[in-house]
């Protein structure tokens, strides 16, 4: 046990293991993931740690009745504090913060963030010192007030910040006024207004406005250049999603695929998988169900001069609708939380590519999702924890053909 950084633990409802060092919290985030992993390797389900706490690699290997040696998880890590691009801050009467532990209904002030690049929490200053004690804060059990949130994103090489407005409220167009006039003073490269109605917890929503700059954010990745929307996703974790990246790029590789091999990204989003392993393949098609993201997709393709990659809109459950190569195809899956739909395990098991590699968010559904994918034996697995202080994390599985 250690005493918290931060002085709201345990009453802010965002960090939830700052209590335990952070060698603790990588080898507690193995240890979920390698139950999930043994039957794969037929390893039993102790667990012993040979790595070097040191190395933001390590690697963790686990002795079973066959000795299957290939059953190794690797963690990577990065900084455990300032690493967060992006936080949704919600009003108050008396500043912005998050909500309580246990009380979605208060809001806890946070003047800092421990978990937030240093540049996030210099503009949440900006935002406490400019509307000061003039808080007209939504209350979410009223639903009244005007002011619900201010979304931040500072990626590395820009910034943005989204004042998220109650479109309902009688004071909207003095509230409009207001965040014009913040719009003049803040550093940020970008402001927003987003309209929400009262009743909508969502953060982000397709009716804005951009009073400053403009509604697209930019981040690099290995080189390239990635353009996404401030109303939409993108990794918060600048730094780690890179070395992700890397590491995917390197586990494609290592397989050397032929002249003919094409790549499959589904679940796409803006095409940063695709577009970083495009160099490896003779095709690349992003599949991505959101509009949005696949019209940035097309611009980042078009942006990083990528001629062998098309960015198609479309749910990953009409999968089957989608003309690819029969033979040497590689695919690479980034679902949400809720993991893949039936439909689509179902037509990628009919599509036999050589390699799945299949990254996860939620490994609980990750869980459920691999007994169904017999036909493959797991390579690798690999954990990128791009969230110090909590329980979350993003695993890398290397699915290879039996």
């Amino acid at each position: 046990m250690r005493d918290p950084k931060c002085p709201y633990f345990d009453k802010c409802g965002g960090c939830a293991t700052q209590h335990l060092p952070y060698k603790i919290q990588l080898e507690n985030k193995k240890k979920r993931l390698a139950p999930m992993l043994a039957p794969w390797f037929h390893l039993e389900p102790a667990w012993s740690d040979n790595s070097d706490t040191a190395s933001s690699r390590q690697t963790v290997r686990r002795g079973g009745s066959r000795g299957a040696s290939s059953g190794d998880i690797q963690i990577f890590s990065g900084d455990e504090w300032n690493y967060r691009n992006r936080m949704d801050m919600t009003f108050t009467d008396s500043g912005i913060g998050f909500r309580e532990k246990g009380k979605w209904w208060k809001v806890l002030p946070i003047s800092e963030c421990t978990i937030s690049n240093h540049r996030l929490n210099e503009l949440n200053k900006e935002v406490c010192d400019f509307f000061g004690p003039e808080y007209d804060a939504f209350n979410v059990k009223s639903h009244e007030g005007i002011y619900k949130y201010a979304v931040i994103r500072t990626p590395q090489n820009d910034s943005s910040i989204s004042i998220v407005l109650n479109k309902q409220s009688p004071r909207l167009d003095e509230a409009t006024a207001k965040v014009k006039e913040f719009a003049k003073k803040t550093s940020a490269n970008n402001v927003l207004i987003t309209y929400i109605k009262a009743k909508s917890s969502q953060s982000i929503g397709e009716e804005y406005e951009v009073v400053k700059g403009s509604d697209m954010l930019e981040e690099t990745i290995m080189g390239k250049t990635l353009r996404y929307s401030a109303q939409g996703f993108f990794q918060n974790n600048s730094i780690m999603a890179e070395k992700m990246h890397e590491y995917v790029h390197d586990l494609i590789k290592s397989h050397k695929p032929n002249e003919y091999a094409s790549l499959l990204d589904l679940y796409g989003g803006v095409g940063a998988f695709g577009i970083v392993n495009a160099d490896l393949f003779k095709s690349v098609t992003s599949v991505e169900s959101f509009e949005g993201c696949t019209v940035a997709a097309k611009d980042n393709i078009k942006l990083n001069k990528i001629k062998n990659m098309e960015a198609i809109c479309m749910d990953a459950k009409r999968l089957k609708q989608v003309n690819l190569p029969p033979a040497n195809l590689y695919i690479i899956t980034d679902p949400p939380r809720s993991g893949m739909s039936q439909e689509t395990i179902i037509e990628l098991k009919k599509l036999k590519p050589e390699l799945i590699i299949y990254i996860s968010c939620n490994i609980e559904q990750l869980g459920k999702d691999l007994p169904k994918f017999r036909e493959y034996k797991i390579k690798s697995a690999a954990i990128f924890d791009l969230f110090p202080q909590t329980n979350h994390m993003e695993s890398v599985i290397e699915l290879v053909a039996k």
